[in-house]
């Protein structure tokens, strides 16, 4: 999950629900630490913390993890906070890191396969018409391929004979 949808309520029922989640931290978090973590690489810090805003606390009574890394690449520092102990500092930020790749993949999905609607939306009708949608746009640029054509649009220009 991306900082602009921090919902420490929702968050809290994914705790609940026995799941862990990583997301990053917005800037104005209010916090206390309660115990430093060893680092090491590009992790500045890893922290065990609590909430201290009143409805952020109300929300999410458990503690949590901080984790601080410095990003190399980008020249930045991110933060990111997750209810997982048990991961290194360096796995949680790897994990956030690797969300783009399945943002990506969502964003190409709705891009080139141009699925409109659902004719089904249980979770096995959606993953039935996932996979259809990408072998049917396999077939097609097989197709394109073997017969050495560059684009075969649906809205081709119509020659007279």
């Amino acid at each position: 999950m991306d900082r602009g949808y921090v919902d420490f309520r929702r968050l809290y029922g994914v705790d609940q629900a026995g799941s862990y989640y990583v997301i990053r931290a917005k800037d104005n978090l209010g916090y206390g630490r309660h115990e430093s973590f060893t680092v090491c690489g590009n992790v500045i810090s890893d922290q065990r913390i609590s909430l201290t805003n009143y409805q952020a606390r109300k929300d999410y009574p458990n503690q949590l993890r901080r984790v601080r890394i410095y990003d190399p690449e980008h020249d930045r520092f991110l933060v990111f906070l997750t209810n997982n102990f048990t991961l290194s500092a360096q796995t949680i930020a790897l994990l956030y890191k690797n969300r783009w790749k399945v943002e990506l993949f969502f964003k190409w999905i709705k891009q080139h396969l141009r699925i409109k609607a659902f004719f089904g939306t249980s979770e096995n009708a959606v993953h039935t018409q996932i996979w259809i949608s990408i072998a049917t746009y396999v077939m097609v640029a097989i197709t394109k391929k073997q017969l050495g054509v560059e684009n075969l649009s649906t809205k081709s220009s119509k020659k007279s004979v």
